[in-house]
């Protein structure tokens, strides 16, 4: 990387955990370029000159760039491991703690939902492909049931587990046993070869 945009990206990542720590103590509604300029010591043109977007863009990209920071977290508590169930299971065991755990989120998601998953919707897309590009080895590595695209079963299962992170229904996601049969007879049946292990329903 060149020294200029490695200064740009240093500028712009100094912007953006100072808006981070604005929308931890304000929120988003009441966050402004102006509060995010003094909290990280620069000026509004500065910010302007990297956030052309203003507000709105700034607000974007700070929840995608905690977004990538948690995907980041979650990618390490999986990378050793080897099986496809096993990176599903504890993918989603630990993301789901994590959101719990997320003070800043929750307190958003609580007081001012309206203006958080519209920006999540938006940034959905690359989520998803970000996930899937993630999976798809793993399905590969496993093998695919007859008739299945990798691409379409790793988007599928992206889709899923994201959906599942934020909204389990019926399913403990603390339950390692629960996570264990969601994946296997919701997530995987029908998309991999059938593994020696068969998945059911939880527990009423």
């Amino acid at each position: 990387m060149s020294g200029g945009a490695d200064r740009t990206e240093q500028a712009r990542q100094r912007i953006l955990e100072a808006t981070y720590a604005c929308v931890a103590r304000w929120g988003l509604a009441k966050t402004t370029v102006e509060d995010a300029a003094r909290e990280a010591g620069l000026s509004r043109a500065t910010v302007y000159r990297y956030f052309p977007g203003g507000r709105d863009e700034l607000v974007r990209s700070v929840v995608m760039w905690e977004c990538m920071h948690f995907f980041l977290r979650l990618y390490e508590e999986v990378g050793d491991a080897e099986r496809l169930e096993e990176v599903l299971e504890r993918g989603i065991r630990f993301a789901h703690q994590s959101i719990v755990d997320h003070e800043v989120l929750q307190r958003v998601l609580e007081t001012e939902p309206e203006r958080l998953l519209p920006t999540l919707t938006v940034e959905s897309g690359r989520i998803v492909g970000v996930t899937a590009d993630f999976l798809a080895p793993y399905l590969l590595r496993h093998g695919l049931a007859p008739g299945v695209d990798v691409g379409e079963a790793a988007d599928f299962l992206a889709r899923m587990v994201l959906s599942y992170m934020s909204a389990p229904g019926r399913w403990d996601l603390e339950d390692p046993e629960q996570v264990a049969r969601l994946v296997r007879s919701e997530l995987l049946a029908g998309v991999v070869v059938r593994s020696g292990r068969e998945g059911g329903d939880p527990k009423p």
